[in-house]
C-alpha cells in the first residue's frame, strides 16, 4: 500500500473515532483522535491502563501545540529546536482536550515526531493524536510491528500498513516539564 493511502485510511479511521496502530518516531503506538474523549477511553480498555497513567499527544507543530496549550515557554521552543532525539514537553493549562487526556492539574505532554510518516499523518488529521505504545500494559514495548500481540493488534480499527520492516529505538522519548515560568524538570531521562 502507498504511504498516501495508508495515511488516507487512518485518518479516515481517526476522524470516525477509531483506533490506529502505527509506526511513531519512538516505537510502534496505539492513537485515536486525542480531542475525542470516548476514543480515548477505547485506548486505555484496549490497554487495560490505568486513567491515572495520561497519554502524550504528538502534534505537526509549535502551531499545533498553541491550540492546546494556553502558554508555551520560550524555553520548550528552544528545547524542540535544539534537542536531538525524542523529546516530550509536559506543558501546563491544556485547553481544548478532553479531561480524560490530562495529566495532574490540566497538564498535557506533547511531542512533535521526528518521523515523516507521523508528520504527514498528523498533517492531514490536523489535530493531536495520541501516542502509547502498541502492548498491554505491563509488556515489554514493541520495537518492530511484529513484536505487537494478537491482542492489540485485534482490538484496534486500522493497522498502518507503512514502514513495518522499520526498527524503531526501543527507547521511548525523554520527557521534560516546562511550567509556565519555564522552569524545567525531566521526569524521563
Amino acid at each position: 500500500m502507498v504511504q498516501q493511502e495508508d495515511i488516507k485510511k487512518a485518518v479516515e479511521v481517526l476522524q470516525a473515532g477509531g483506533t490506529i496502530i502505527y509506526p511513531a518516531d519512538t516505537i510502534w503506538s496505539l492513537g485515536c483522535d486525542a480531542t475525542n474523549s470516548k476514543a480515548v477511553e477505547k485506548i486505555y480498555r484496549i490497554k487495560f491502563r490505568s486513567r491515572k497513567n495520561h497519554l502524550i499527544l504528538l502534534v505537526s507543530d509549535e502551531n499545533m501545540i498553541r491550540n492546546y496549550v494556553k502558554l508555551v515557554p520560550d524555553i520548550a521552543t528552544e528545547l524542540m529546536i535544539s534537542f536531538q532525539g525524542p523529546l516530550t514537553i509536559v506543558y501546563d493549562d491544556a485547553m481544548n482536550l478532553p479531561k480524560n487526556v490530562l495529566g495532574e492539574k490540566g497538564a498535557i505532554s506533547m511531542r512533535i515526531p521526528k518521523s515523516d510518516f507521523c508528520i504527514d499523518l498528523l498533517k492531514a488529521f490536523g489535530k493531536p493524536i495520541t501516542s502509547t505504545s502498541a502492548k498491554l500494559s505491563g509488556e515489554r514495548n514493541p520495537s518492530t510491528f511484529h513484536k505487537i500481540s494478537p491482542e492489540i493488534l485485534d482490538a484496534s480499527d486500522y493497522i498502518c500498513q507503512s514502514d513495518r520492516d522499520f526498527v524503531n529505538s526501543p527507547k521511548p522519548s525523554t520527557i521534560i516539564k516546562v511550567d509556565k515560568n519555564g522552569v524545567m524538570q525531566v521526569i524521563r531521562g
